[in-house]
């Protein structure tokens, strides 16, 4: 046997630098393997890096800013990200909804809370929201790991997916006002697909739920906070990571027990080529992607002039209107038409983590959810949406950066057409995800798995697809 073979046997190989790459890297080093990761980027951290993009001292996120589900991951709670630099900042108000009537529904960590500030709708919020709360940090660790498995608590997933497995027009049903139901709403289309399809509902509850347990923090100092504090752990560990290093072919890595692939379906097929069977290509290359996403990013002077106090003080708004508008236009992105309202999901991260401005500018960004690689531009009905809820917003925009589905396919070959959670999240994909199998990030190729978003649990920078894969790699080399 070569010195080179044998050095192999030992060493593991991360294709992308995102947060599953990194979490998947750190998973395999704490076990002893060496680990390289390559990012075919100048910088890590794919969704989650942060930069000033107009004016000096203002801090953008590039993609994903508001933290639910990292703040409670199962993975990342165990390591001590903490002494690394990652701080979780919070919010007075995690999430507010406006509606025209000038009123807006207002989410708070607390359950109660958030209830009595709902008003005829409290007692119902309480009752749906309450338990799941309360067994939030177990259903976290249930639905964040794949679900062909024999769950630890069956009755507290069950009570969960009497709920999450309903469309969530019908879940809706419970509230009656125009506010109640606007904020449930805008939680659901995080799903970024048709509301009133069976399982509609799973992503808003589960958001919800872990929200009243973890709140909605943001990273101090920007989302690339997470990335630091994972490369930092990963080095820690006696790993490295090359940027710069684009991979087209398996044959460009040196040998290693295993590889895992922080990437598209797409992406591992073409990077697999004919290595990989017929039976999987074909899974991976009709994989649905999902709606896209168009972002602004606005520096504002005085902050968004806000008719609803609420949304003055809230790390995150959504501009949708009431619950039947929200869904008209989930249904028309999802079916390729452009909205004329869309949905809008508005970070103001600074009100949790100050540093992010310059004085009196602050960082506002925007996604709207327009069709899978939708080729116009949205700012104009976007900024709308701010106006209808926030008239004046236009005066004190001092600068706007437009990023749309191709722009962001151009800075993250991840997000194809724009699709920033990994793939349609249709009843099938909710758990079963990129493909039908025991082993959902196995792709057929001995050694090589897939870690990446499109695998489960999905999107959100929690890194629970890259541990999860990295336990099946494990798993696969006898480590497990």
């Amino acid at each position: 046997m070569t010195k080179q073979a044998r050095r192999g046997r030992d060493e593991a190989v991360v294709v992308g630098a995102g947060p599953n790459g990194l979490a998947a890297a750190v998973t395999l080093a704490r076990r002893g393997l060496r680990v390289t990761v390559f990012e075919a980027a100048d910088e890590i951290g794919g969704g989650v890096r942060s930069g000033e993009l107009s004016v000096p001292g203002v801090l953008f996120d590039h993609c994903s800013s508001t933290h639910v589900m990292g703040a409670g991951s199962p993975y990342l709670r165990t390591l001590d990200l903490a002494a690394h630099g990652l701080e979780w900042c919070w919010p007075e108000i995690d999430l507010a909804h406006p509606v025209d009537s000038g009123a807006a529904g207002a989410l708070y960590r607390s359950v109660e809370r958030t209830a009595e500030g709902l008003g005829a709708d409290g007692p119902a919020w309480r009752r749906l929201f309450g338990p799941l709360a309360a067994d939030a940090e177990v259903l976290t660790d249930e639905v964040m790991r794949p679900l062909v498995k024999v769950p630890r608590h069956p009755f507290r997933l069950a009570r969960f997916g009497l709920h999450a497995l309903q469309p969530a027009t019908l879940v809706a049903r419970r509230f009656r006002t125009e506010a109640g139901r606007g904020l449930f709403g805008g939680v659901a289309a995080h799903l970024f697909g048709p509301l009133n399809q069976p399982a509609g509902a799973a992503v808003g509850v589960m958001i919800i739920a872990a929200g009243h347990r973890y709140g909605w923090p943001v990273a101090k100092g920007g989302s690339r906070a997470i990335a630091d504090a994972l490369a930092a752990l990963l080095i820690e560990a006696g790993g490295r990571i090359e940027t710069g290093v684009p991979i087209r072919s398996l044959d460009q890595l040196p040998p290693a027990a295993t590889v895992l692939l922080d990437l598209s379906p797409a992406a591992a097929a073409n990077l697999l080529g004919d290595r990989m069977p017929s039976r999987v290509r074909r899974a991976y290359t009709r994989y649905r992607p999902a709606p896209g996403a168009f972002k602004l990013d606005l520096a504002v002077e005085g902050g968004v002039p806000w008719r609803a106090e609420a949304c003055r003080r809230a790390g995150t708004v959504h501009l949708g209107g009431s619950f039947e508008q929200i869904v008209y236009a989930e249904r028309e992105a999802y079916h390729g038409r452009m909205p004329e309202r869309p949905f809008l999901l508005v970070s103001q991260q600074y009100l949790a983590d100050p540093g992010r401005s310059a004085g009196d500018i602050h960082p506002v960004s925007a996604y709207a959810h327009v069709p899978h690689g939708y080729t116009g531009d949205a700012t104009a009905a976007m900024l709308a949406q701010f106006e209808r809820f926030a008239p004046g917003t236009r005066e004190r925009v001092v600068a706007l950066t437009a990023t749309s589905t191709a722009d962001l396919e151009r800075g993250n070959a991840n997000l194809i057409g724009g699709d920033i959670i990994g793939g349609a999240n249709t009843p099938l994909r909710l758990t079963m995800r990129p493909r039908i199998a025991l082993d959902p990030y196995s792709t057929g190729v001995p050694g090589v798995f897939l870690c990446s978003a499109s695998t489960p649990p999905g999107a959100g920078a929690h890194g629970m697809s890259g541990h999860n894969a990295a336990r099946s790699a494990l798993r696969a080399l006898g480590m497990g």
